[in-house]
């Protein structure tokens, strides 16, 4: 195989742009955790976070069963955080999902 210095640098961007970009980095509980306790997420246009209405999770113990979470996610987005509801195949919609289902009881 015989590599060409156009080969060659087109590989190494390649590399360079997939490693700056967070390629292959994907939704964590622990993103979600941070977005949980952040008073600015999805546009929240009164200072409240999920925290406020469940502090360290209370009341969210049996969520990860509930097969409409993803619309309850949503609608407390859209209800009391007053802000805008997330893509559900959003980076943050799939974290925030990932931390409360963390959540369940073991």
């Amino acid at each position: 195989m015989k590599l060409t210095l156009k080969t060659l640098v087109s590989s190494v961007c390649v590399v360079l742009i997939v490693s700056c970009s967070g390629a292959g980095k994907g939704p964590s509980a622990e993103h979600g955790e941070k977005l949980f306790n952040d008073p600015e997420f999805a546009g929240s246009l009164n200072a409240s976070s999920c925290a406020s209405c469940h502090p360290g999770g209370k009341g969210l113990e049996e969520a990860a069963g509930n097969l409409k979470l993803d619309d309850l996610i949503n609608r407390c987005i859209t209800g009391p955080l007053e802000g805008k509801a997330l893509d559900k195949e959003s980076f943050d919609f799939r974290s925030l999902k990932m931390y409360i289902e963390s959540l369940a009881k073991l």
